[in-house]
């Protein structure tokens, strides 16, 4: 096998089971034997292979998708100059990383859904990492990114979901907002069996025995299928769909459909040529910062959302009326180094910068000048390696040289010295979260025109809930700045230990 408060208004109550705040689960008493039970990185490898499996069947594309990444990832390897690029892309293992590598995005509805799934992916080893604000960019919903924890985990397989929350209060239109929840409370995204199976696993400390595995990849997979029947009447989802379409897509349906799962690619400029030279309907921007000597953040394109065929029940549930739903799209990344919270906040102040010097291009420009102003504005970022560590922007690995063991090191040595001797290497640390504004992009490019977007919040400018999102969730999310800053920390204790000397000295 491969491998808050509820935002539920109480007149619109939902079952017990959709809304109540469970606790994390816990096994008290002694920690039961490993022996019968599932590597976790195996059984998200194992889960995120049949996903994308599964993906692939319904939506024929992202296996196009694949190959062109694939083909691309390989003449980049090829034509990579600077070692610490290899490093870094390979995260210091062999390939396979980068061909199991895939994020995938879902959209929930309820708070008990959340929950659920927060249970779900526990299991595979995905544990909440940030809180992202979708509201500014006129998405009633704000998410975390469930992905693995431990630099080991993410090496073996770091899949990763960004999964959104609807948030109902955003919704100007109460009669949408009520036909929403409505339609929400009246559906279960879980079988009965995934179910019995999260509950057997809280009683065995949070595991699955490997007896168990298979039929919770085949459950779970039900919960992220594809179901070509609405759960709304055509009435219905028309309605939500004029006051925004992701709010027909959250509520209309019986199953949390994933709605894209993305390859990360080393090269995605090359890779959105290939897609357009094979006649993809591909974004006309990439997202995210431009491009660089030195790769920071995050990079996004896609090709445009797929029209599929769905039915609508009538009234009397017996017979089915014919349209059509748009959601589901394939999106490809360009993941570069994490930044530190000095480095995002040049980044954002850039951004911010770049959009406003946009904003001022005449009518009818293009795509083309939007990259040049980015581009341009952006040369107020450094772009060397040392440069970037030296102003401390960017997070770093420090490894220790195979030929530094056995050398004499002073005990007084500092960080710069060393790396100058050539006894550390500092190696870029990838960067495994997300971007708002990136995010929201993809989002809404493969919205359709016309949509309300803004009109629809409460806000022009929305505003940010992240207790509110923990409140959902059950638990608080990871800090994402401390996670990477403790990485780069235990890589130079482990480097100290290796070169005998001590670690406040390295990293003062």
């Amino acid at each position: 096998m491969f491998n808050r408060e509820s935002l539920i208004p109480s007149e619109h109550t939902l079952p017990p089971h959709q809304y109540s705040i469970m606790a994390p689960s816990a096994t008290k008493g002694v920690e039961p034997s490993t022996e019968g039970y599932i590597d976790v990185d195996e059984l998200r490898t194992s889960f995120a292979m049949s996903l994308s499996a599964m993906y692939k069947k319904e939506v024929p594309l992202y296996g196009d998708l694949i190959r062109i990444v694939r083909t691309v990832n390989e003449e980049t390897l090829a034509n990579l100059s600077d070692p610490r690029m290899v490093r870094m892309h390979h995260g210091g293992v062999a390939s396979e990383r980068l061909d199991l590598e895939r994020h995938g995005a879902i959209r929930l509805g309820t708070p008990y859904e959340l929950k659920t799934i927060r249970r779900l992916f526990a299991l595979i080893g995905l544990h909440p990492v940030g809180y992202y604000d979708l509201s500014p960019s006129g998405l009633p919903m704000h998410a975390t990114s469930f992905r693995p924890t431990s630099v080991a985990s993410l090496k073996k397989n770091p899949f990763r979901v960004f999964t959104t929350l609807l948030r109902p209060d955003l919704l100007k239109d109460a009669e949408s907002r009520r036909l929403a929840l409505d339609l929400l409370a009246r559906r279960d995204i879980f079988s009965a069996e995934l179910l019995s199976l999260l509950d057997a696993a809280d009683k065995q400390g949070g595991r699955l025995r490997k007896a168990q595995s298979d039929a919770f990849v085949r459950e779970a997979m039900k919960t992220f299928g594809w179901r070509p029947v609405a759960a709304a009447s055509k009435d219905d989802y028309l309605k939500l769909k004029v006051e925004h379409p992701i709010l027909a897509d959250v509520a209309c349906f019986q199953s949390s459909h994933i709605n894209h799962l993305t390859p990360r690619t080393l090269s995605i400029s090359a890779a959105q040529e290939r897609m357009k030279t094979e006649g993809m309907a591909v974004k006309d921007r990439i997202e995210g910062p431009p491009a660089r000597r030195c790769p920071i953040l995050l990079r996004q394109t896609s090709f445009l959302a797929l029209e599929e065929p769905i039915r609508f029940p009538t009234e009397t549930g017996e017979t089915m009326t014919n349209g059509s739903h748009k959601a589901r799209f394939g999106e490809i990344e360009e993941r570069g180094a994490a930044v530190t919270p000095k480095g995002r906040k040049l980044y954002e102040k850039l951004m911010d910068n770049s959009m406003d010097e946009i904003a001022q291009l005449t009518e009818g420009h293009t795509s083309a000048d939007e990259d040049a102003v980015l581009a341009q504005v952006f040369k107020q970022y450094p772009d060397t390696w040392e440069e970037l560590r030296k102003r401390g922007l960017v997070y770093f690995e420090f490894r220790c040289e195979p030929s530094a063991h056995g050398q004499k090191i002073s005990p007084n040595a500092s960080l710069n010295s060393l790396l100058a001797q050539g006894v550390l290497e500092a190696v870029p640390v990838t960067y495994e979260d997300f971007l708002p504004l990136s995010a929201a992009g993809i989002f809404q490019s493969n919205l359709e025109s016309g949509s309300k977007k803004t009109a629809s919040l409460t806000v022009s400018k929305g505003y940010a809930d992240k207790a509110g999102y923990e409140r959902s969730l059950g638990v608080a999310v990871t800090d994402m700045d401390k996670w990477y800053a403790e990485a780069q920390s235990e890589s130079l204790r482990r480097c100290a230990t290796k070169l005998n000397i001590a670690a406040g000295i390295l990293l003062q």
